[in-house]
């Protein structure tokens, strides 16, 4: 678009590529902007770069490995992804999952939070020039990853839940290693949130930039620590629960500012919220004996019918709606994801900010791009 001045010259609004390949974006994503000098007019995002075409593959996998593709579109919840399509399955299914398995289920959930929340405190303020939280993330992701590859067997795509508990016990004194992992990171996590919480720098970076209202959030279908970080007060752990979290006391974390370190801010104190859980949960299952699991058949069939599943996912809210023929393949599978509504704010926050901002908002979206495309 051409502007003329007035005065016998013409200036142009430059258009502007970030992606799909940049390393602010956290993957194959592409935001289409039009500049006026350095400062953003209009912001499009352009998703599809990243697409597996994971809903249409589920329709010809059994229930066993719809798990297995489940849980790598958010690659940083690969736990929890797969926990959601458990809990659809064995609700239409009408299973009554063994205790134990619940309360583990819970535990670990609450550890894969931690987790993936670690990844982003690291990430977030290297985007924005600060190099040393990264290691501090990271001493902290490692600890807890070893708890949960010694009995899972996997550091990422765990592959652990199975419709109707989980794939096997936990290896013997598991669950005090665990206790000593958490007890650990408890202790440690005050290094990574005294060096970056309240760091001028990293305040005049975040505070005030990229407001999202409350009102906004909600049109846009935003939900978890994004919703929470502009005031609303929603999370499924404590108004709809799901495995143990009824008999836990959730404290729900929100802020009301909806800025970049408002969302920030969100992360660290989950992560405590969410060590405390796993603990708790931890301790009750060392009370409690039996299996983990139901026995199925060696082909899984789902009764005809339909259901709806969400959860909490450490991102958002992630639902879950399975249509079965009575086969042993889902006829449908459609997935809501939480990245995916998150990002599409994007359009609203990112007009009118400069552009060093540009890469503090991105960020603080917190999204995973295979979550948006799967």
């Amino acid at each position: 678009m051409t502007v003329g001045t007035g005065a016998g010259l013409d200036t142009a609004d430059m258009v502007l590529n970030i992606g799909p390949q940049h390393p602010s974006t956290h993957g194959v994503l592409r935001l289409k902007l039009t500049l006026d000098g350095e400062r953003v007019m209009a912001c499009e995002p352009i998703v599809g770069y990243m697409h597996r075409g994971a809903e249409k593959l589920f329709e010809v996998r059994d229930y066993r490995q719809i798990i297995m593709l489940a849980n790598r579109h958010d690659w940083l919840s690969a736990f929890a992804n797969e926990l959601g399509v458990a809990l659809a399955v064995e609700r239409l299914m009408g299973i009554e999952v063994p205790e134990r398995a619940i309360w583990l289920r819970t535990a670990m959930a609450e550890l894969n939070r931690v987790l993936n929340h670690l990844m982003f405190l690291g990430s977030y303020p290297l985007e924005i020039g600060a190099i040393t939280p990264m290691f501090y993330a990271f001493r902290e992701r490692e600890t807890l990853q070893a708890v949960l590859e010694e009995a899972t067997g996997g550091r990422m795509h765990y592959m652990f839940n199975r419709v109707g508990g989980l794939k096997e016990e936990v290896p013997a004194g598991w669950t005090t290693r665990a206790r000593q992992a958490i007890k650990t990171v408890r202790k440690r996590l005050p290094d990574l949130d005294n060096l970056i919480r309240n760091n001028d720098i990293f305040l005049a970076r975040t505070v005030g930039v990229g407001v999202l209202t409350a009102a906004q959030a909600a049109a846009y279908g935003a939900s978890g620590p994004v919703a929470r970080a502009s005031g609303l007060d929603f999370d499924l752990r404590r108004d709809e629960p799901y495995l143990a979290y009824d008999q836990l006391d959730v404290r729900v974390v929100t802020k009301k500012s909806g800025d970049c370190h408002a969302r920030f801010e969100m992360l660290l104190d989950q992560a405590y919220v969410s060590l405390d859980l796993a603990e708790e949960c931890l301790d009750r299952v060392d009370k409690i004996s039996g299996p983990v699991n139901v026995r199925l058949p060696k082909v899984v069939k789902a009764p005809e019918g339909h259901t709806y599943a969400w959860t909490e996912n450490p991102l958002g809210v992630n639902g879950y709606y399975l249509v079965s023929r009575g086969e042993k393949t889902p006829w449908r599978l459609k997935l809501r994801t939480a990245s995916y509504a998150n990002v599409q704010a994007l359009a609203t926050l990112i007009p009118g900010c400069l552009v060093p901002d540009l890469i503090a908002i991105l960020g603080s979206m917190f999204f995973v791009v295979g979550d948006i495309d799967k």
